[in-house]
């Protein structure tokens, strides 16, 4: 099971959400940066990553896709 990028965000706090929102469907999210994109204007550059596992990535979409998260 490897882990593949679903979504890229401006900051940790929509990604946190998108995150758990993934969670709560039962399905396993992590986020990758988080403390990268804290200085102003790093966000451009250093976006919060949002993976899932890639045998749960269609679901993941389709989820963050009705909650108008991607």
């Amino acid at each position: 099971m490897a882990l593949v990028e679903l979504a890229r965000y401006p900051n940790a706090i929509e990604a946190e959400i998108a995150r758990t929102l993934l969670e709560s469907h039962g399905l396993m999210a992590v986020t990758f940066d988080t403390g990268m994109n804290i200085a102003d204007s790093a966000a451009f550059a250093i976006p919060v990553r949002l993976m899932v596992l890639d045998d749960e990535c269609e679901e993941a979409i389709e989820i963050l896709r009705e909650a108008g998260s991607i």
